[in-house]
């Protein structure tokens, strides 16, 4: 249930709603605007009548029932967009961020080569996974821990915060521990116990949306991360599984004003896994921008024919650079900048 409150209500008369709605063991989520402040009543709804009695208070103009099954997630509770901080990075403000790096940290060398490359070219967050989930359980799962290592290692000496996968709910911790964002990946988007962990964290995350995963769906998982406390959401279209073969995965750049409509949190575009091929990184990377995408992830290796994990669509350094200094005409454009 939203709750408007008429304007001019003051703190005293909002902290005094949001008591109300608490003590019926519901959460308030108090959302402001420049002429109303509406608070959301999230929870379970055989309280609904109950919450309905607010309607007497002098301060409140109406009672609106939330649509949507993602209430935390709805733009009904949170109209707003949200913007998300990542040590001084802003992912869904009028700048675009760019997270770019390996698909997998192989070494001390091929990751320190490839963030100063990136970040040479301003990208402003370094992606590096640690923990690989393969389909096959005889390719590279990734270094694990030591990969967390130099992934941090690799951060105090460039500046560039740290996005990077975690897997199970038992090393959230640990992942958190050396990691800016953790991310939860495609085939873990539906693991609610993950979810509920990563949402207690405290720390950002970037949730994918799983390759048979319907935007319904996909919001939903991201309440549970939003209902656990963390407010810190960036989703992520990296390709949904069609009938299609000629890509690895179809990107579905339709998800993206989908989502802006249906929800207040930031959108980034995963045009390299949603391709599978290096040279359709840089088209898709620019339609993400166009069709209204708050940042990219992208993956670049210095020797995509010798990477451990996702060669054919990662870009090289050069061509990484290449098209950020591409991306700039279109993000003005759409009115936002690099």
């Amino acid at each position: 249930m939203i709750i408007v409150l008429r304007p001019g209500t003051g703190e005293a008369d909002i902290e005094d709603v949001c008591r109300r709605i608490e003590s019926l063991g519901l959460r308030a989520h108090v959302s402001r605007g420049e002429q109303r402040t509406i608070i959301g009543a999230i929870g379970d709804d055989r309280f609904k009548t109950r919450v309905q009695a607010l309607e007497a208070l002098e301060c409140v103009e109406s009672l609106v029932p939330i649509l949507q099954p993602f209430k935390l997630a709805s733009r009904e509770v949170h109209p707003m967009a949200t913007v998300v901080r990542v040590d001084g990075v802003e992912i869904g403000g009028p700048r675009l961020a760019v997270m770019a790096g390996p698909c997998s940290v192989e070494s001390r060398e091929q990751l320190r080569t490839v963030a100063d490359s990136v970040k040479m070219a301003g990208a402003h967050i370094l992606r590096g996974g640690a923990f690989k989930p393969r389909s096959s359980p005889y390719a590279f799962q990734g270094l694990e821990e030591e990969g967390l290592q130099l992934l941090a290692e690799v951060r105090k000496a460039t500046g560039l915060p740290v996005v990077t996968e975690v897997l199970e709910p038992d090393k959230v911790g640990m992942v958190a521990e050396y990691a800016d964002v953790l991310q939860i990946g495609a085939r873990n988007t539906q693991n609610f116990s993950l979810l509920k962990e990563a949402g207690q964290s405290g720390k950002p995350v970037l949730l994918k949306r799983g390759m048979a995963t319907t935007i319904k769906e996909y919001l939903l998982s991201a309440e549970y991360i939003l209902a656990a406390g963390n407010p810190n959401v960036i989703l992520c279209e990296r390709g949904i599984r069609t009938f299609e073969t000629a890509t690895r995965f179809t990107l579905d750049l339709n998800a993206v004003p989908v989502i802006k409509k249906l929800s207040h949190l930031p959108v980034v575009v995963d045009p390299s896994h949603g391709t599978g091929h290096w040279e359709y990184v840089a088209p898709m990377a620019k339609a993400g921008i166009a069709c209204g995408a708050d940042g990219l992830i992208i993956e670049v290796h210095p020797k995509p024919e010798e990477a451990l994990s996702d060669g054919p669509q990662s870009l090289k350094p050069a061509k990484f650079a290449q098209l950020m200094r591409e991306l700039r005409p279109v993000a003005e454009a759409v009115g936002r900048s690099l």
